[in-house]
């Protein structure tokens, strides 16, 4: 095996390494379905109070959709090639209707670790409809997610807002720009 294969190989297994071991929402109660239900839906209220508190008018947009895809803690890894992955829980309502993982691959210049919070918010009952109807949905293929942008004061712009799907990402220093959830599997949890 020559030298660049096996940095190549040893790096994706370390990626998927820490994928495995460090992705989870639930912590010990991984064996309990009511006790992920539990830790998930802490963790998005958790999600949920930053982003109200860090980016103007969100409250107001996440009141306004019809559902709302929330994944506190999105974590991608990689080295070369990395992943993602999370679990999460659609609130209509403000009530928690169904739990999901999201999961991503990526091959590029990349090393490190991230976790990041993830709120996908459907604005229509068509764009809604679509995604209950199905037991995978991939954004970019089965629906365009446009993700917002904030103005110099902190507001959401509303252009983004008359999206059929739109979405903020936020990390530890705040709401990410210049991403795209293009590619990211969405899957349904029986819990």
């Amino acid at each position: 095996m020559n030298k660049r294969h096996f940095i190549v190989t040893g790096a994706s297994m370390a990626a998927v390494a820490v994928l495995g071991t460090g992705c989870t929402t639930t912590g010990g109660a991984s064996g309990d379905p009511a006790a992920q239900r539990q830790a998930i839906d802490a963790a998005a209220d958790s999600a949920l109070s930053r982003l109200y508190q860090q980016v103007g008018g969100s409250r107001e947009l996440v009141q306004s959709a019809r559902g709302v895809l929330i994944f506190p803690n999105f974590v991608s890894a990689g080295f070369v090639v990395g992943g993602a992955t999370g679990q999460g829980v659609m609130r209509k309502g403000g009530k928690s209707t169904r739990y999901h993982r999201m999961t991503e691959a990526s091959v590029g210049w990349l090393a490190g670790a991230q976790s990041q919070a993830v709120f996908i918010l459907f604005m229509t009952d068509e764009a809604l409809a679509r995604f209950e109807a199905s037991r995978g949905w991939t954004a970019g293929v089965d629906g365009s997610v446009a993700l917002f942008s904030v103005g110099a004061d902190a507001r959401v712009t509303t252009q983004t807002a008359q999206q059929p799907v739109t979405g903020f990402v936020l990390t530890n220093s705040g709401l990410m720009a210049s991403l795209s959830l293009n590619g990211s599997r969405i899957t349904p949890l029986d819990l």
